[in-house]
């Protein structure tokens, strides 16, 4: 499970609105000083991002909370985003070559292509948003004692 620091910004029923800022590795890079990224992140300021959470932990307003998501969601999700859209671009592309053997249309097709697949993952996440298994959830307070169990590993 992945998981985040974050402050509830509003509850809403079994669900809160969460704010986190966005971590970035710049600082411990040692390409730092000469690195593009760096510096836009310098220009751009540290940026904050809501989202809603289920809230298991009955969390509120202004605590501090980790909220998780499982790997697998996030690797889903992630495939969906990158892969449908280019994997359609290809598909159409390839297929509109071969059928027309014009650079025109074959430019065209990829670039419909492309539109499928932003309108088919727009249905999909639309779909996915009211699956459990791939939204964000408050796991605990943050101030909350964390259970640790100790195991005795002397030999008798």
């Amino acid at each position: 499970m992945i998981e985040e620091s974050a402050t509830v910004v509003a509850v809403d029923g079994n669900f809160a609105w969460v704010e986190s800022e966005r971590a970035s590795s710049c600082d411990s890079c040692a390409a730092n000083k000469g690195c593009g990224t760096a510096t836009l992140q310098k220009v751009m300021g540290q940026k904050r991002t809501q989202l809603k959470a289920i809230n298991r932990a009955e969390a509120q307003v202004g605590e501090r909370v980790v909220i998780g998501l499982q790997e697998q969601a996030l690797l889903k999700g992630s495939l969906y985003a990158y892969i449908l859209p280019l994997l359609l671009l290809f598909v159409a592309a390839f297929v509109f070559e071969q059928l027309f053997s014009s650079e025109g249309i074959t430019i065209l097709a990829g670039l419909g292509g492309l539109l499928l697949g932003f309108v088919l993952l727009k249905y999909l996440s639309k779909q996915l948003a009211e699956d459990e298994r791939f939204q964000a959830v408050i796991l605990r307070r943050e101030n909350q004692a964390v259970k640790v169990m100790k195991f005795n590993h002397e030999s008798e």
